[in-house]
């Protein structure tokens, strides 16, 4: 089945990226209650809580704020951005100590997946093949899911083997690896900066300097 390239990365950073989280989602409470002074299953809690009230908080505004912008380069810089934002946070979980500091992680963590999504999903349905649409859609959601389930298998292997923070490692390695499936689009991406927000930052400089 020939699938356009824009799809095809979307896809593989898709699946880099999820396959990354999916060696952290599993062990994620254990981890907390565990490793994290002070932690219990009401910080597991109240992290989980606060990633999920941030990302629903901020993703319908960012959804409306690229609509408003035209062509693609406003949601790729988003998904861009959020996927580097997210695929860092395991890296911060190792550092962490502390309750508080599993609250800003995941606090940024639904930050970043909040504009990540919004931005992936538009690129998503703007280059689709057309009459290829349950297909494709079908596609990415059987390889995130076989990513997933992957994942979850090696995770236990890996904490077993190696600590916690093998697993965190491996998967910052793979979410950094989807924001390079998503650098090889750079010159792929639809769209130019007109009515962007490139050209409303333009637009902020012209008007200084014809004053």
């Amino acid at each position: 089945m020939k699938i356009n390239k824009i799809i095809r990365y979307l896809i593989l950073a898709d699946l880099a990226f999820w396959t990354g989280w999916g060696l952290v989602t599993p062990v994620f409470s254990i981890f907390v209650v565990q490793n994290i002074i002070g932690g219990s299953a009401f910080v597991v809690g109240i992290a989980t809580a606060i990633y999920w009230i941030t990302k629903s908080f901020l993703q319908y505004p960012a959804g409306l704020f690229l609509d408003h912008h035209k062509g693609d380069r406003d949601d790729y810089l988003f998904l861009l951005l959020g996927f580097l934002t997210a695929s860092v946070i395991p890296l911060g979980y190792v550092l962490s100590k502390f309750p508080w500091q599993i609250y800003v992680l995941d606090f940024f963590y639904g930050a970043g997946m909040a504009i990540s999504i919004a931005g992936w999903r538009a690129i998503f349905t703007r280059n689709i093949d057309k009459g290829k649409e349950a297909t494709e859609w079908s596609l990415d959601d059987s390889v995130l899911g076989f990513g997933t389930g992957v994942s979850g298998f090696i995770t236990g292997l890996l904490v077993f083997k190696f600590g916690f923070n093998s697993s965190f490692i491996f998967s910052a390695i793979l979410g950094l690896l989807s924001v390079v499936f998503l650098l090889c689009l750079k010159k792929d991406i639809i769209g130019n900066y007109h009515g962007g927000v490139y050209m409303d930052i333009k637009d902020i400089f012209k008007k200084k300097r014809k004053r």
